[in-house]
């Protein structure tokens, strides 16, 4: 899985097509990601003691990890993703890197 919670996501597909954000929770099992501010869905919530007025709030729901692409800044869009292998005082260390550009992500 080359997506990891605190990455920059460009979304390819979709009611969200074009948007941007940082994912904030990867489930591997499922494939599936959260990314803040896209596919937002409203839900209804009763009243509870944690929050007495209840009411209709607006939470993420999760995309697919085939549905987005990690975001280059450089770039200005999304790129492909690639490891390599770099050794850092004497241990081995495998990074990933854009494809597009060689750089460290």
């Amino acid at each position: 899985m080359n997506i990891k919670k605190g990455d920059t996501v460009y979304v390819r597909t979709g009611a969200a097509k074009g948007k941007t954000g940082r994912v904030l929770n990867v489930d591997v099992k499922k494939g599936k990601i959260l990314v803040e501010g896209v596919n937002m869905r409203k839900k209804h919530q009763r009243p509870t003691q944690k929050s007495p007025k209840g009411g209709i709030i607006t939470i993420e729901a999760p995309i697919d990890l085939s549905n987005v692409a990690i975001y280059s800044s450089t770039l200005g869009g999304p790129t492909k993703i690639g490891t390599r292998v770099i050794d850092e005082g004497g241990r081995k260390k495998k990074v990933r890197i854009c494809k597009a550009t060689g750089e460290q992500i």
